[in-house]
């Protein structure tokens, strides 16, 4: 499809989706629904190793769900689309990536932490600011306590401020803060440490640690016993780390 909210390409086993609307990218019903087609593209697409979220002009990530869509007549499908992206989220195998240049308030916020690795710069700063407006953010209530623990998930959402992408990487809502300065280089570096793996490897230790996320310990175990020994020890790249380890060469992945 044409889209018209946001950017969508594919290149070298990445697909990056960029939101479009600068300087505030918010997140309209319509930028959703883009989105959500792109992603259903990303799901059936067995060659990708990562899905980035990156954005257009230097101020904002996404300031949020734009708040002309959460009247009366609208919110009803705001949620619906809103909430639609981080089901298809779910359902993704490919490790996703948010870039965060900017503020990454409200909406944003929520669709950058449900990122598995997120990136952000010295600058950025970052918050869910709904309940000044006398709303909560429903994404962050489910799923803040998941991975930065109740504490920080009260302290934000029931204060509404910011913080900085320092504090962020602290409590574990940003997994790297690189300087403004050089920002893509670093961004490019720190991508190549999961390019340079064996995509079904990739997606075998997602799945993995999905599955066991949340379990009790033998539970999770058995989850990931299931899945090393049924599911990657049977692709063709384990058998080829493991023989290149062993014969002291470098591996050659053939992403199966």
């Amino acid at each position: 499809m044409a889209y018209q909210c946001i950017n969508y390409e594919k290149k070298d086993k990445v697909a990056k989706i960029t939101l479009n609307a600068p300087p505030l990218n918010w997140l309209t019903i319509s930028m959703m629904k883009e989105i959500n087609e792109a992603l259903l593209d990303v799901k059936k697409d067995a060659t990708l190793k990562l899905l980035v979220f990156d954005h257009a002009g230097e101020k904002a990530f996404s300031s949020g769900v734009d708040v002309a869509d959460h009247t009366d007549d609208k919110v009803e499908e705001m949620i619906e689309v809103f909430h639609r992206m981080f089901r298809l989220m779910l359902e993704l195998d490919v490790v996703t990536v948010a870039l965060v240049n900017g503020v990454s308030l409200g909406g944003g916020c929520e669709l950058m932490s449900f990122c598995d690795i997120v990136v952000a710069s010295e600058k950025s700063r970052i918050g869910q600011p709904e309940i000044a407006v006398g709303v909560f953010p429903p994404i962050a209530a489910a799923w803040f306590t998941h991975i930065i623990g109740l504490k920080k998930t009260m302290e934000l959402l029931l204060t509404g401020k910011m913080i900085s992408a320092a504090e962020a990487e602290k409590i574990g809502l940003v997994n790297a803060v690189f300087p403004v300065a050089t920002f893509k280089e670093d961004v490019d570096k720190f991508l190549g440490e999961f390019l340079n793996k064996s995509r079904p490897v990739l997606v075998w230790t997602k799945r993995t640690i999905l599955a066991a996320k949340g379990q009790p310990f033998a539970e999770g175990l058995r989850a990931a016993e299931i899945m090393y020994l049924d599911g990657v020890m049977k692709t063709e790249d384990a058998k080829e780390g493991i023989g290149a380890f062993m014969e002291k060469r470098k591996a050659v992945w053939k992403d199966k």
